[in-house]
This record gives C-alpha cells, structure tokens and sequence, in this order.
C-alpha cells in the first residue's frame, strides 16, 4: 500500500468547480487493517494445521491405536497399543482392505507395517511365514507369530490376504488386484461394459475432443463478435426485444382466455372419467392464470409506456460500452484473471482444510479405534476458516468491481481519448492498491455478514428436512429467500458504491449512501436498464449457447465411430454459456458504470463554456433530444438532466 496524503480542506469546499478523479486519499484504512489481521489469523490456522502433525498423518498414514507409521509415538492413555516405536513401519496396513465403504472408508483395523506383501497369502502359515522372513506383522501388535493360529480371526488379517503394493508418496498398502473390490465395483463394473452407456459416452468425447475444443473457440470467437454487435445495433436489437415481449404477453394471455371459453361452453365434455369436480378445478386455474396473464400483460403496459423514452438512454449506454470496450480492449480479460485468483486461493483453502482435518489428538471412536479431533477453543478454528473462505471470495470479486470501475470511470473523465494511460486496466489496480483496499475489504465483509446466516439456515433446513412441520418449514424458506434478496440487493449497491468511490475517492458508506440516492432518484432509469439491458444480454448468452449447440449437433451428427454424442453437447453448451456469461457479465458492469458517470456528468455540467459535459456524441445526443422534446411540451429547461438527480458531492 502506497503512502495515503489527506485531502486539503479546499479540495472539500463546495465552491471549487467539481473535477472528478481529482485528490485522492486512502479510505477506510481500519477496515484494510482489520482484514490484515483476518488473514493473518488464515495464516495462523494454516501454521497450526501443519506443525500439530496433520501433514505426518495426511502423508504417512496411522494405525488404529492412534500411532503414526515411519516414526516413534509417544504413550497416550486412551490406547494401550499407543506409544510404539514405528521408524522401520512406515506402511499402513488394513487387515481387510476390501471391505470398502464410501462413507466410512475401510471397515477394519489399520496395523504399520515393514512392507506390503507382494504376493497372495493363502492360508493363516503363510501370514506367520512373512512374519518371519520380512519382519512385517500383519496381526495385532500384542500377538506374536506363534500366536497367529490360536488368535481370533479379528486380530489378524482376513484369509486370502491378497497381493498389495505401497501407493507412491502416500504409504498406504493399496491390492494389486482391482477385483479385491468385487462387492463395492460390481455395479460399476457391470456400468461400464461394453455395452452400457457410461462406456459410449465417454468414448464419445475422446472420440470427438478435436471438435469439442473447436466449438469451444467457436463460443469465444461469438462471444466477442456480439459484444460489437450490440454496439451498432443496440437500438434495433433492444426495440426488437420488446415488441418480441409485448406480442409474447398478448399472445400468451389471449391463448388462456381462448382455453378458458372453450371450456365453459362444452363443459361436458371437460368431465374425466366422471368426475366433474377435476373439470370445475381445471377450469377454476385457466381462469385463475388468465387473470394473472392479464394483470401482467397490463402492467408491462404501464411500465413500456413510462420507460419508453428512458429505453433510449439503456440504447446509447450500450454504444458507449461497445467503445469502451475498444480503448480498454483488456476489460475482456478481466473475468479470467479473477478466476484465477479464485482458484489460487480455493486450492490453498482446501490444503489447510485437509490439514486441518487431521489435526489434534487422537480421541476414540465408537468402535474404539483412534481418530484425530481438534478439543478445547480451537476446534472453533473451522468456523473462522469458512468464513475465511467467503470473505477473501468476495474480497476478491470486489477487487474486480472495483477495477473495472476505476477503468470505466477514467475513460468518461478523460475528454481527450488519446490522453488515456497506457494501460488504464493497471492503472485502476495502482489506483485500488493504494488507496481502495479497505473500502473493498468493507463491502465485501457486509455481504459475508448477509451470507453466513443464510448458510446457517439451508443447513438447519437439509438437518430438518422431513422432521419439521409446515409452519416451520415455510419460516426458515421465508428466511433463506429474504435473506438471498438482500444479498443481491447489496451486491448491486456495492457495485454503484465502487463506482462512487472511483469517482469522489470516498470512503464506502459515503459513497453507498451517494449511489443510493443516484439509484433511488432515477428509478425508472435503473429498471429500464436492468429489466431491457440485462433482458439482452441474457437473451444473447442463449443465443450464443443455441449457436454452439447446433453447430455441434451438425459436426458431431457425422461421427460414425460412436452412436451416443449427447456428453460432449453438453459439455460444448455449458462450456459456451461460463463464456458468455463471463464476457456479458463484464459488459452489464461496464454499462451499470456508464449510468453512474453520466449522472454525475449531467449534474454538475450543463454543456456551456468552462462546464462542457464529459460525455460520449451519442449520450450528448440523448440528452439534447431530451432537451428539445420537453421545450416542445412547453416545460422549458434542461428536461432530462433535471430529472436526472446525481450525488450531491462537489470534491
């Protein structure tokens, strides 16, 4: 973090002539400390997982006396066969590794052991026999070789001991022979046969890997080419849009209406097996759904009647986006780098959580067998790491927000284009680094504060389910949907907050209360923008995902070397729709930023000398059309601007 210079005193006074991306000083420094000391706080989890021997146990495997194989124990008194010196036995051993269980893993007693027998044990001599020769126990640590035959069958291993090897890295006595599981793979040896379908689909995607990867490209390759799509043809494709919704809407509800008669003039011939009570409640919900489509075909109406002239400023806020996306053409790749970041720190949140998994003392089960807990105040460390795992999560997507803001909002408020930085994108980074990273690590605690009760709540839900009653049932639904609404909510209003903060360099509540105004003062803007331009876009991720699909369908229909290819469409279509979405998702951002920029631009300049607007010909365009159509009303003024209430913030 860069070195933070205060604001002077005249750069807050309302006198000076606004100029945005002016001073600049770090805000919310102690929430950046705050979150310093949160990862600090992972770093110790992850220190502790590893140093209280979790890594020994993870590699090296233990008995079922609590004994860690390849190195000497110390005594516990939960187990009498503890405290052995295993420095020569650095193998783990199951005394009947088929017997496989899914949930609770190998259903047997676990011995160290010198080595693995190599060869098939037959009979209980042979098991003396290796004792004997390789120094390699395979019963109980309290029974020596001699004992072996007068011992009870649990104490030794179960009879044929079948061929086993070390698995490399792990020390696990793994059976050569895959058949030792004949109980737990029958059925999926039976699946994977020559003939099931599992065997087809999977050949057909080796088959079929080159075409896979070229429809791949072919996504990312029509992705690109609608985002310049939308940019000069925004203003057809989103009339198109709506007249394509209105007719939906008229169609549909005149299509219930026409069931409805239908039925109420023959209603004998409703009656389903005599029973005429069906027919009357069949007919009762056509009614009852034409209504519904009636009421909503109406307002629709309403609404497209109200928005109709704020469509127009969605229009042109989708040209701009188009042409942002030209001068900062590595915005394209913004979505990659975070995933990047994601999976980084995903794999090293599962690492520690394996760690942490085998940590603390060895405590005995029901069987009496030892297994590893954490007790006392640090077992509450599992709560801290998956809160852990939300808040670094979203840290890291609003280090994205707020990066594509900072870029969006310097490309606005730069009238002359070719004074851009060289690279805005890093610009923004420097920018965020130095002077954002508490008001990031702010927004994103406040929706990790929304999250965690939810996720408490689906989990009390899958405990409960089916031992609730109603009432409760539809309290803890009622909870989870309210508190998912509001998390979205957040999210959006974090975003604008970002973008308010890219702007005025405020702190985040300042700059959420500032974006909340500009959101609630121009709310017929934002719900055109968000009901047409998000319609679009999703609309154009179909259209995407329908394109590879059918050029799938027509490639993969001339394979003849396997007769299923519905895996590879599958994975051609989901593949398509993570790209649209990544690349729309950075254009529905961009566009939620242009709004913001353009309603700060319209409040504080006019288009007079020495107050000339920022922004693009086409927004210019947009608000002078607005000018001349409400002189023509008769109402005078600067129309749109007027109705157009930005934060009220002068730097």
């Amino acid at each position: 973090m860069g070195c933070c210079s205060s604001a002077s005193s005249a750069a807050q006074s309302s006198k000076r002539e606004w100029k945005p991306l002016e001073d600049r000083s770090c805000t919310d420094i102690p929430w950046l400390l705050l979150f310093i000391l949160f990862c600090i706080g992972m770093g110790f989890i992850c220190g502790f997982s590893v140093a209280t021997g979790a890594a020994a146990r993870l590699v090296s495997g233990y008995d079922s006396f609590g004994n860690i194989c390849g190195q000497k124990n110390a005594q516990s008194e939960s187990f009498p066969l503890s405290g052995m010196d295993h420095t020569h036995r650095k193998y783990v051993f199951f005394l009947d590794p088929c017997n496989l269980d899914l949930i609770n893993r190998i259903k047997s007693i676990a011995l160290c052991v010198a080595a693995c027998p190599r060869q098939e044990l037959k009979t209980i001599s042979d098991v003396q026999k290796f004792a004997e020769i390789n120094g390699s126990e395979l019963c109980t640590y309290n029974l020596k070789p001699s004992e072996y035959a007068s011992s009870p069958k649990d104490l030794c291993p179960r009879l044929p001991v079948p061929a086993s090897a070390p698995i490399p890295f792990f020390h696990r006595c793994a059976p050569v022979n895959i058949s030792c599981y004949a109980k737990f793979a029958e059925a999926l040896i039976t699946f994977v046969s020559d003939n099931s379908v599992l065997h087809r689909l999977i050949r057909g995607v080796m088959t079929s890997k080159e075409i896979i990867l070229g429809l791949c490209l072919l996504s990312l390759v029509l992705s690109m080419i609608l985002m310049v799509i939308i940019r000069y043809i925004s203003r057809v494709l989103v009339w198109i849009l709506t007249f394509l919704l209105i007719l939906g809407s008229l169609g549909g509800t005149g299509v219930l209406w026409w069931l409805y008669a239908k039925q109420r003039k023959s209603p004998k011939e409703t009656v389903i097996s005599g029973q005429p009570q069906i027919a009357e409640a069949n007919l009762r919900a056509l009614l009852i759904y034409a209504i519904s489509a009636t009421v909503f075909t109406v307002i629709l109406f309403l609404v497209m009647l109200v928005m109709r002239k704020r469509v127009a400023l969605t229009i042109a806020l989708f040209h701009v986006a188009g042409k942002v996306f030209i001068h900062l053409p590595l915005l394209v790749f913004q979505p990659f780098w975070t995933f990047f970041a994601l999976v980084l720190f995903w794999v090293y949140w599962i690492m520690t959580l394996l760690f942490l998994g085998t940590a603390g003392g060895a405590v005995p089960n029901e069987r009496g067998l030892a297994e590893f807990r954490i007790s006392g105040p640090l077992q509450y460390m599992w709560w801290y790491h998956v809160v852990g795992l939300i808040w670094i999560t979203e840290f890291i997507l609003a280090c994205q927000q707020m990066t594509v803001a900072g870029a969006v909002v310097t490309y606005y408020f730069t009238r002359d284009k070719r004074n851009l930085p060289f690279t805005p994108i890093l610009a923004s980074v420097n920018r965020l680094i130095r002077y954002h990273l508490g008001t990031v690590a702010k927004g994103s605690f406040i929706i990790t504060l929304v999250k965690i009760p939810r996720m408490i709540l689906m989990y009390i839900h899958s405990q409960l389910k089916g031992k609730e009653n109603a009432c409760a049932r539809c309290v803890l639904k009622s909870c989870i949907c309210c508190l998912w609404c509001l998390e979205k909510c957040l999210n959006y209003l974090n975003q604008n907050a970002y973008t308010a903060t890219a702007i005025n360099s405020t702190n985040f509540c300042t700059s959420a209360k500032d974006a909340f105004v500009i959101l609630v003062e121009n709310a017929l803007r934002v719900a055109a923008i968000n009901t047409v331009g998000d319609f679009m876009l999703f609309l154009g991720k179909v259209l995407i995902v329908c394109s590879t699909g059918l050029a799938g369908v027509m490639l993969l229909n001339y394979q003849q070397d396997y007769t299923v290819w519905v895996l590879p469409l599958i994975i051609v279509c989901l593949f398509a729709f993570l790209v649209a979405h990544c690349f729309l998702s950075i254009y529905e951002m961009v566009v939620d930023v242009l709004f913001l920029c353009f309603a700060v631009d319209t409040k504080y300049n006019d288009g007079s000398p020495g107050r000339e607007f920022y922004m693009d010909k086409v927004l210019m365009e947009f608000v002078e059309n607005s000018r001349k159509a409400m002189k023509e009303a008769g109402k005078g003024g600067v129309a749109d601007a007027r109705e157009l209430k930005p934060m009220l913030r002068r730097r």
